[in-house]
């Protein structure tokens, strides 16, 4: 199961995951529900609480207990402090965070129950270093690795496994209005990180062996 799985990122997971031989449950707000290429496509707004709850119900009661949930949903926003809404930092939290802790509540006890599965959580390398005009954004991603942390200690010995996955600057169509080849100090989108780059980590977080555990891992451009 991925959500934000409609487009980028997240599109690209749910494609490496269905290759591998995985039934892929997609979700996103943009998704129709439906069954198209192999995908279960559901829509499911993650910062809606009673949503994830329905749309977790929806999932288990088709296919069981997830072997795999990838965590992907987000949003990106780059202004300074003093030009960032109230409104945008509130949208900050719902998708960066909020969402998230929704995604985590509704399906990992049932994993705990069952004994098994990955739980894969997709950060940013903003929720590890700061940079400029990232406050509403690094706010939110730094207290998704908190959360991530907390429910590593809360699930230790539960046989689920939870990853971090970091990318850096990876060319999405979220850069599309900042422009970052025409900004100082900003990496060119040529040389930024593929989604299937970040896909391919995520594929491999999710297959390694029931007894490997893949805490935090952090992808970045070479450039």
């Amino acid at each position: 199961m991925v959500t934000g799985a409609s487009r980028g990122i997240g599109a690209a997971i749910a494609a490496a995951l269905r290759t591998a031989g995985a039934r892929v449950v997609r979700a996103a707000r943009s998704l129709a529900d439906g069954r198209e290429d192999g995908y279960h496509d559901l829509r499911c707004d993650v910062s809606d609480a009673a949503a994830v709850d329905g749309f977790a119900r929806r999932v288990r009661d088709e296919y069981g207990v997830p072997e795999v949930v990838v965590s992907n949903a987000g949003a990106f926003v780059l202004k300074p402090i003093e030009q960032t809404t109230t409104a945008e930092l509130e949208g900050q939290i719902a998708a960066n965070l909020r969402g998230p802790f929704y995604v985590a509540r509704a399906f990992l006890p049932g994993m705990r129950d069952a004994g098994r599965g990955a739980f894969i959580t997709v950060g940013s390398v903003a929720d590890h270093v700061a940079f400029p005009e990232n406050a509403a954004y690094a706010a939110t991603k730094f207290g998704l690795r908190g959360l991530h942390e907390t429910l590593v200690a809360e699930y230790r010995g539960s046989g689920v496994r939870l990853t971090l996955v970091s990318p850096g600057p990876t060319d999405t169509s979220v850069w599309d209005p900042v422009n970052p080849d025409a900004r100082e100090g900003f990496i060119h989108r040529a040389g930024m990180l593929r989604p299937a780059d970040v896909a391919e980590a995520v594929l491999f977080a999710a297959s390694r062996p029931p007894h490997v555990h893949l805490d935090w891992l952090r992808i970045n451009p070479l450039t």
